[in-house]
C-alpha cells in the first residue's frame, strides 16, 4: 500500500486527538485576542496551507466578522517592505514550519505588536519559534509529498479554534462528530476506484465549488496535478461562468462539489449550464437531486454544516486523486521534480 493512501485512512484518528493537544493554547489565543481591538486578520502561506488559509479566511468573515487578508509574502522578501500590522491578527500557515517567505510576514508583525500565531507539523521549527502562539498538527511525520492528513488536520484545528472564538457551541458539537463520521467515507473507496476507471486518459479537467468550498477546489485540484500530473483548474463556480467557460466542450471533466448549504443554488444553475455544454459531470454531494444530475456521482454524510462539508469532501478528493495516479501506473509518493518541503522566499 503507497503511503498517501495510509495517511488517507490515518485522518480520523489523527483529528481525534489533534485538538484535545492544542486546547490549552487555543484558550489562551482567545483570551488575548478578546483583550485587544483586532480589526483585520491576515494568514500567510503557500502551496496547501493557502488553501487552508482560503478555508480560514471564510471561516473568520462568516463567523467572526473581521476581514481576512491573504498576505502577498513577496511585499516583504522581494520587495522588502513593511506593512502595518500593528492591530491585526496574523496567521502563518506551514505543515514543514520551513516557508521563509509565510515566517518573514509573522517575523515582521511580532515586531510591531500584532498577535501572531502559527499552525504547522513541527513544535521545533522556524515558523512555530517565530509566532507568539503555536497550533500543533500533531499528525506523525508526513512521508507521501502529496499532503493529506496535515491539510486536514491544518483545517480542523481552525474551524475548531475559530468555532470557539465565535462561541458557536452548535458547530463546536457538530465538529466533535467529524472524526467517526469521515472513517464512513472510506466504506465508499470501492465505488471511486471504479469512477475513477473512466478517467484514465483524462489530460485536463476543471474543479468547480461555492463559497468556503472552493478552498477544497482548489485543494482538489492540486492533488490532481501533483499525482497524476493532469492539467486540472480549480475556478469558484460564480468566475467560472465569466470568461473560463467558454472553455468547456463535449467530453470536458468538471468535478463539481455541491454540498447542500447556502451554495446549492448557484452550483445547481453551473450544473445545467455543463449539461447543456455536454460536460462530463462528477458530482460531490449529499443533495440526492443534485447527485442524479452527474454524469458520475460521489455521496457525501448528510446533515453537514457549510463549515464540516469541506472536511468530508477533501477526503473524497485525495481518495480520487490517490487512486488515479495509480491507475495511471504512477507513485503518488515521489511525484516527479517534486519534494516534501518546498521553501519559497
Amino acid at each position: 500500500m503507497v503511503k498517501m493512501w495510509e495517511e488517507i485512512l490515518e485522518q480520523p484518528e489523527v483529528l481525534k486527538k489533534t485538538v484535545t493537544t492544542n486546547m490549552a493554547v487555543i484558550d489562551e489565543l482567545i483570551a488575548d485576542l478578546k483583550s485587544r481591538e483586532i480589526s483585520t486578520v491576515i494568514i500567510a502561506a503557500r502551496g496547501t496551507s493557502d488553501h487552508a488559509a482560503v478555508y480560514a479566511k471564510y471561516a473568520i468573515e462568516t463567523l467572526i466578522g473581521i476581514p481576512v487578508s491573504l498576505a502577498a509574502p513577496s511585499v516583504f522578501t522581494m520587495y522588502n517592505k513593511k506593512l502595518n500590522m500593528k492591530n491585526c491578527f496574523v496567521i502563518g500557515i506551514s505543515q514543514s514550519g520551513k516557508a521563509a517567505d509565510a515566517i518573514e510576514v509573522v517575523k515582521a508583525a511580532k515586531e510591531q505588536g500584532a498577535i501572531t500565531m502559527s499552525v504547522t507539523n513541527f513544535v521545533d521549527s522556524p515558523l512555530a519559534q517565530t509566532s507568539k502562539y503555536h497550533l500543533f498538527c500533531d499528525t506523525s511525520v508526513e512521508q507521501s509529498v502529496a499532503a493529506t492528513k496535515t491539510f486536514t488536520s491544518t483545517v480542523f484545528l481552525l474551524i475548531n479554534f475559530i468555532a470557539k472564538w465565535a462561541q458557536n457551541d452548535e458547530l463546536l458539537n457538530e465538529l466533535k462528530n467529524v472524526p467517526d463520521i469521515m472513517s464512513n467515507i472510506f466504506d465508499k473507496a470501492d465505488t471511486i476506484k471504479e469512477i475513477v476507471q473512466k478517467y484514465r486518459f483524462m489530460k485536463e479537467c476543471f474543479v468547480l465549488a461555492r463559497g468556503i468550498n472552493y478552498s477544497i477546489a482548489l485543494e482538489a485540484a492540486l492533488k490532481i496535478q501533483e499525482t497524476t500530473y493532469v492539467r486540472a483548474k480549480a475556478f469558484a463556480t460564480s468566475d467560472f461562468h465569466h470568461g473560463p467557460f467558454a472553455m468547456v466542450e463535449r467530453d470536458m471533466p468538471v468535478i463539481v462539489y455541491a454540498p447542500e448549504g447556502p451554495s446549492c443554488k448557484d452550483v445547481l444553475e453551473m450544473i445545467n449550464k455543463l449539461k447543456n455544454s455536454d460536460a462530463d459531470i462528477l458530482i460531490i454531494s449529499n443533495n440526492q437531486e443534485l447527485l442524479k444530475l452527474g454524469n458520475s456521482s460521489i455521496e457525501i454524510p448528510k446533515g453537514c454544516s457549510d463549515y464540516v462539508s469541506p472536511l468530508f469532501n477533501v477526503v473524497v478528493a485525495q481518495m480520487f486523486a490517490c487512486n488515479l495516479s495509480l491507475l495511471k501506473g504512477l507513485n503518488p509518493d515521489s511525484p516527479r521534480g517534486l519534494n516534501k518541503i518546498t521553501i519559497t522566499r
